[in-house]
C-alpha cells in the first residue's frame, strides 16, 4: 500500500527547507525504500512511500546513517589542536569512539581522513589545501565521495588541474571562521549519542509544534531567519550532498568556475525588483570583488523517483545556442528549453549574497522563474540579443570600482528595464504587449548611447522579422511604426539599387555596417558610460533625431531628407515603404485626427529599424488593412501627394509627376496650414488635377501634426486612392 505524506516542513523557501525536501526524499530511497517518489504540490513537497508516517519517523529515529562530512582543509574542522576548534573537536571524538551501529560509517571515514591527514603532515594544517584534497578525493569512497564532489569542484586533468568551491555550503565547507561540518556533527552527537531530539522529527518533515522546537545552532546561509532543531539541520546538508559538482569535472580544462555546480551561474542583479548592483559583488577591506553567484533549483510537480531527480541536477550543465549559461539571463534561457523537456513548471532563483557584514553571505531566494509549457515560436527572437548583452552588461556595470562609480543612473536603470522586460517574455506565453515593452527598452538603451553612454556595447543589433509577428497587437501605433522603421530612400549608383535606411538620422553608423561612428581624430577622453578611455561619438548634422518628441522627430527626418533630395537635385520625397509595410489610409486618418499615440508610434520605430531587411522577403499576413475605413481630411491629402516618392504610374500609361516643394513642410512645421494647402493646391492645378476644394485652415497643432503624418510612407495603390476622392476624374 502507498501513503502520501504531505511534508509540511518542507517548503521552497527558505534554501534550507527546499533542500530537506530532497534530503528526505534521497535518504528514504537509498536506505528503505528504493520506489519512493516525490514531488512539489501547493507549496509543500509531498512524498509516495511505503512507509507510514510512523514507519517515517521509526525510520530516522532508528535506521538512518548520517552522511560523512569533513572539511580538514577549511575552519573549525576538529581534525587539528586548536582552540577555536575545541567543540568540534569534541563532536568528532564523539562520533569516532561511538559503539552505535548506524556511526560506523562515519566513525570509518573520520579514521581515513586522519591517516591521509597523518601521510600528508605531521599533524598539524597543510599548507597546501589542493594537495590534501586530492588526496582525500582519491581515498574517498561512497557517501564520503558524495560530500567532497559537493563541496569541492576538480577542474581539467592531468597537470593541469584547478579546484573551484561551489558556493552551496559556503567555500569549501566553510562560512567565515565557522564549519558547516561541525555543525552538522553536533546535530548528530545532539540527536544520535545524546538522543535529545526525538520530539522535534514531527517539526523537521511534518512542520508540526514548531513553537516547541528551537535550537540556538545556525544553519548559516541556509536559513538566514528563524529557529530550527538538529533535525532541519541533518535533512538540509543531506539534500545539498545531491548538487554534485562532478559534471563539472568532465568539462573542458578552461571552464569556468560558474558552471561547478549543478544550474549554478555568475550573479545578475537583474530580473527582480529588489536588485542593485552590489548584489553581483561581495566587499572585503573596502574593495569589490566578484560575487558568489546564484543559484536555480527546479519545482517539479511529477512524482519522481530518487534516480530521476538525480538526473535533473546530474543534467544541470544548462546551455544556450550561443553556449553554456553563464549568468541569470542565460540561464533562464537555457531552462525555458529544458524544463519543457523534462516536465519542469518552475524554477526558484536563490542568489548567494552578502549580508551584514563582510563574512556573511546568504542565500536569498530572489524570484521564480514559470517555465511555459511549450516553447513558443517567437522565442527565437531572443537569439538576436544573445551576443549583445553580455557587452551591455559590462557596460552598465563595469567590474572596475572607479568606472562604476561614474556610470550614468540613465544607462544602468534602461539596462535593468531592458532586462526585466526579457524575462517577463520568457515567462508562459508572453503577449504582444510584453514584446512590445522589449523594444520600449531597446529603444531607451539606444537613447542612452544616442548622448554618449555605453558606447562600447553599440546599439541594438539586427532582429529578425519575426519580431514584428511577436508584438503585433492589431493597433495602428504598430503598423505606423513598422511603416516609419523599414522606409528607405532609392538610388540608382552605377547602375545598382541603393537602400538609404533611416536609421541613420536616428544614431550616426557606418555607412557599410551597424556600429557607431566613432571619431577617430579627437583626443581619448574618459567616456561618461564608464568603460574606460574612449573616443566620443561623432554626431553629424545627419543625425536629427533625438527622442523626446515623436512629432518633433518626424518633422526633422521629412525636413532633412527633402533637403539631401535638393542636394542631388531630386524632385521627389526620397522615403519608400518596405514590401507590404505602407501605411493604411485608416491609421492615417487616426494619426491626422490625433487619436494615435505619436511618442510612442516612434519609440517602437526607432526599436524596428533594426530589423534586418534583407530578410524582409514578403509582407506578413496578418498586417491586413484595418476593417474600419477612415479618410483624411481633404486638405492633408492634397498635401500628401505633393510629397510622393515617385511619379504616379496611371492605367492609361501616363506617368503623373508631381514633384515635391519643401516650402509645404516648412509652413505646415511653423503653424500655418493654410498657406501650405494654397501651395500643394497650385502644384496639383499645374499637374493637371482639379480638387473638389479651394482652401482650407487648421490650428498651428494641427498643422503640425499633418507635417509629421507625411513622414509615413504610402504606396502606388494608396496614393492612386487618394489621388481619385480629390478628383474623381482621375479615377
Amino acid at each position: 500500500m502507498i501513503h502520501v505524506h504531505e511534508l509540511g516542513g518542507c517548503a521552497a523557501a527558505p534554501l534550507a527547507h527546499y533542500l530537506k525536501a530532497l534530503g528526505v526524499l534521497r535518504l528514504v530511497a537509498e536506505q528503505r525504500d528504493r520506489d519512493v517518489r516525490g514531488w512539489w504540490e501547493g507549496g509543500h513537497y509531498r512524498l509516495a512511500t511505503e512507509l507510514t508516517r510512523e514507519d517515517l519517523e521509526r525510520f530516522f529515529l532508528e535506521d538512518y546513517q548520517p552522511t560523512p562530512m569533513f572539511n580538514p582543509w577549511g575552519a573549525r574542522s576538529g581534525y587539528f589542536d586548536g582552540g577555536s576548534e575545541k567543540s568540534a573537536r569534541e563532536s568528532l571524538k564523539r562520533i569516532e569512539c561511538s559503539k552505535i551501529s548506524r556511526l560506523k560509517p562515519f566513525s570509518e571515514t573520520i579514521r581515513a581522513v586522519r591517516a591521509v591527514i597523518s601521510d600528508i603532515t605531521d599533524g598539524s594544517k597543510p599548507k597546501d589545501k589542493d594537495e590534501l584534497v586530492l588526496a582525500l578525493r582519491r581515498k574517498s569512497r561512497n557517501a564520503s565521495s558524495l560530500w567532497i564532489d559537493t563541496v569541492i569542484s576538480v577542474i581539467g586533468a592531468g597537470d593541469n588541474i584547478s579546484l573551484a568551491q561551489p558556493p552551496i555550503f559556503g567555500t569549501g565547507g566553510s562560512e567565515g571562521s565557522g564549519g558547516y561540518p561541525s555543525a552538522y556533527m553536533s546535530a548528530i552527537v545532539e540527536v544520535m549519542i545524546e538522543n535529545d531530539w526525538s520530539h522535534a522529527i514531527h517539526s523537521a518533515l511534518f512542520g508540526e509544534n514548531e513553537h516547541d522546537c528551537y535550537w540556538e545552532q545556525s544553519m548559516g546561509q541556509f536559513a538566514p531567519s528563524g529557529s530550527s532543531t538538529p533535525w532541519d539541520m541533518l535533512f538540509a546538508f543531506e539534500g545539498a550532498c545531491m548538487l554534485r559538482s562532478s559534471v563539472a569535472g568532465r568539462a573542458s580544462t578552461n571552464s569556468q568556475k560558474w558552471m561547478s555546480s549543478p544550474f549554478y551561474v555568475a550573479p545578475r542583479s537583474t530580473g527582480y525588483t529588489s536588485g542593485s548592483r552590489l548584489d553581483e559583488k561581495f566587499l572585503h577591506k573596502g574593495k569589490e570583488y566578484p560575487g558568489r553567484g546564484e543559484q536555480w533549483f527546479p519545482i517539479w510537480g511529477r512524482p519522481s523517483r530518487f534516480s530521476e531527480v538525480q538526473q535533473i541536477f546530474l543534467q544541470g550543465r544548462a546551455a544556450t545556442k550561443a553556449g553554456r549559461a553563464t549568468d541569470g539571463w542565460t540561464m533562464a534561457r537555457a531552462i525555458s528549453s529544458f524544463g519543457v523537456g523534462c516536465g519542469i513548471p518552475e524554477f526558484i532563483r536563490y542568489g548567494y549574497q552578502q549580508r551584514n557584514n563582510q563574512a556573511t553571505h546568504f542565500a536569498i531566494p530572489i524570484g521564480r522563474f514559470r517555465v511555459p509549457d511549450r516553447r513558443p515560436a517567437t522565442s527565437s527572437c531572443l537569439d538576436d540579443l544573445d551576443q549583445w548583452l553580455p557587452s551591455l552588461h559590462r557596460v552598465a556595470y563595469p567590474a572596475d570600482d572607479r568606472q562604476a562609480k561614474t556610470s550614468p543612473a540613465r544607462l544602468t536603470g534602461a539596462y535593468r528595464r531592458l532586462k526585466d522586460s526579457l524575462f517577463s517574455v520568457l515567462q508562459e506565453q508572453a503577449t504582444p504587449q510584453q514584446w512590445q515593452d522589449v523594444l520600449l527598452r531597446l529603444s531607451d538603451m539606444e537613447a542612452a548611447m544616442r548622448y554618449g553612454s555605453g558606447l562600447r556595447a553599440q546599439p541594438v543589433p539586427r532582429l529578425r522579422p519575426e519580431w514584428v509577428a511577436a508584438g503585433y497587437d492589431g493597433t495602428p501605433e504598430f503598423r505606423l511604426a513598422l511603416a516609419f522603421a523599414l522606409q528607405s530612400g532609392v538610388y540608382r549608383v552605377g547602375g545598382r539599387r541603393v537602400e538609404d535606411h533611416v536609421r541613420r538620422h536616428w544614431l550616426p553608423l557606418e555607412r557599410k555596417r551597424p556600429q557607431l561612428h566613432l571619431d577617430p581624430e579627437r583626443k581619448p577622453c574618459f567616456s561618461v558610460s564608464g568603460t574606460g578611455p574612449a573616443t566620443k561619438l561623432d554626431v553629424p548634422s545627419e543625425v536629427v533625431m533625438h527622442g523626446r518628441c515623436g512629432l518633433d522627430d518626424a518633422v526633422a527626418l521629412l525636413e532633412r531628407r527633402l533637403l539631401e533630395a535638393s542636394q542631388r537635385e531630386g524632385r521627389h520625397l526620397p522615403l519608400e515603404a518596405a514590401l507590404g509595410t505602407a501605411a493604411r489610409v485608416p491609421d492615417l486618418a487616426d494619426l491626422v485626427a490625433d487619436f494615435v499615440d505619436l511618442d510612442r508610434t516612434l519609440v517602437l520605430a526607432r526599436a524596428m529599424m533594426a530589423l534586418d531587411r534583407k530578410k524582409w522577403v514578403e509582407p506578413p499576413a496578418f498586417l491586413d488593412p484595418p476593417s474600419v475605413l477612415g479618410w483624411p481630411d481633404d486638405a492633408w491629402l492634397a498635401i500628401r501627394l505633393c510629397l510622393l516618392p515617385w511619379p504616379l504610374r496611371m492605367p492609361s500609361g501616363f506617368e503623373l509627376d508631381i514633384g515635391a516643394d519643401p516650402a509645404i513642410v516648412r509652413r505646415l512645421a511653423a503653424g500655418d496650414a493654410t498657406a501650405a494647402v494654397d501651395i500643394a493646391l497650385r502644384r496639383l492645378r499645374a499637374a493637371g488635377v482639379c480638387c473638389t476644394i479651394r482652401m482650407a485652415a487648421a490650428s498651428p497643432k494641427t498643422a503640425r501634426l499633418w507635417a509629421a503624418a507625411l513622414a509615413f510612407p504610402i504606396s502606388q495603390k494608396t496614393a492612386k486612392r487618394l489621388l481619385s476622392r480629390l478628383d474623381s476624374s482621375k479615377e
